[in-house]
């Protein structure tokens, strides 16, 4: 490192570390994907949970002793159900009750199909997983009747199921932790985009408003060396950032109730060494670009406006593959965010993915972030940047 680059580095860290409201934030913004990851798997599995108890509120149970019979079998508590049920139901104080017609027994004898309903509120997320146990064990009952009943009349029970369809389910259970942890590269992609906002848009357009930006280019230092120095104070406060909101991730993940929704999450320290990987690079070509639109902007405010929505970028990759799932491709890693992205998802599945698509995607933020500081560069020559600022 040059030793004029080196100064610039050790002065634009040194005003940043100043501002320790602006540095705290800043990692505490990125704590908040973790802790935020844990309360919302926690409360999923809650409501998931096996093991716990099926509380049924029931109508009319004595329309239907064996249905009642088969539920208490199967673990359901049996209740009966208040008289405002309908309005409990809808301020969530109920999941669910079960109503047994009086014409049940009749028809149920007859061998006609009997008719039973769930009253629930399907609006309410809390309330799915009970909903769901309930009607796979109504399911399980009406299955069962129907066997006995074709056996009672000499019918092979196969002649109703002439195909019988059976899911071989391949994924493995980091494969299915990978999918419902998909959050953790976003956020992640997230802080290497914000971690080092502040210092992008304070080292130009707040510099350039508050006039210390001519005597700063006085100095013997090159424009390149000024430029390498902020970016690279950028950067650092970009790196710092993330990998604190990694390591938290790291913690949260290891607390997760994942059992408890049947997958398991590979987080080990390999695994966060190669997220790492994946990550990082994508804070070389993020905080260029800020320095870029930072230096184009007249003023500390319209940096902000304007890296605000810079910072969308690494949301688009994630919200293009969930709406138009496609076949990854080589060349995708060496698209900026979307590269670190598909990087950060296989490392999440477990995959060997080698070392050439991390290679990749390293080369093509550093390509992205010689463009920028370049650009950067010429801006710096310009004197309606120097001296303009309005």
């Amino acid at each position: 490192m040059r030793g004029l680059i080196a100064t610039v580095f050790r002065k634009e860290l040194k005003d940043h570390l100043r501002d320790r409201r602006s540095v705290l934030t800043s990692l505490l913004t990125g704590m908040m994907g973790p802790v935020l990851t844990l309360i919302l798997f926690s409360l999923i599995s809650s409501w998931t949970r096996q093991d716990k108890i099926l509380e049924v509120p029931v109508i009319g149970r004595e329309h239907a002793p064996s249905l009642m019979a088969f539920l208490a079998r199967n673990g359901a508590e049996l209740k009966e159900a208040p008289a405002d049920h309908e309005s409990l139901i809808r301020a969530g104080k109920l999941d669910l009750v079960l109503v047994v017609p009086e014409d049940y027994g009749k028809s149920f004898s007859a061998g006609h199909t009997a008719d039973v309903s769930l009253v629930v509120d399907s609006s309410r997320q809390s309330a799915r997983a009970t909903v769901q146990r309930a009607r796979r064990l109504l399911e399980l009952y009406s299955s069962q009747v129907a066997t006995q009943r074709l056996i009672a009349r000499g019918v092979a029970p196969e002649l109703a199921r002439p195909v019988l369809v059976e899911d071989l389910d391949l994924s493995t259970p980091e494969r299915a932790a990978a999918l419902m942890l998909n959050m953790v590269p976003l956020f992640l992609m997230i802080m290497a985009f914000t971690g080092g906002l502040q210092v992008a848009s304070d080292t130009m357009a707040g510099e350039r408003e508050r006039g210390s930006l001519e005597p700063l280019l006085l100095n013997p230092a090159s424009r390149g060396d000024i430029v390498l120095g902020k970016w690279l104070a950028t950067v650092s406060f970009a790196m710092v950032s993330t990998l604190v909101t990694l390591g938290v991730f790291a913690l949260v993940v290891r607390q997760l109730p994942l059992e408890d929704v049947g997958v398991k999450a590979r987080f080990d320290g390999a695994a966060i060494l190669s997220m790492a990987v994946a990550i990082l690079p994508l804070a070389f070509g993020a905080a260029a670009l800020q320095m870029w639109v930072s230096t184009y902007a007249r003023s500390f405010k319209e940096a902000q406006t304007y890296l605000s929505l810079l910072v969308m970028l690494p949301t688009l990759p994630g919200a293009f593959m969930a709406m138009t799932p496609i076949q990854v491709k080589a060349w995708m890693f060496a698209v900026p965010a979307l590269g670190q992205g598909l990087l950060a998802g296989e490392v999440m599945r477990g995959e060997s993915l080698g070392p050439v698509p991390f290679l990749v995607a390293i080369v093509s933020n550093i390509a992205l972030a010689l463009v920028a500081l370049a650009a950067t560069q010429r801006l710096l020559s310009q004197e309606r940047i120097i001296f303009g600022r309005s």
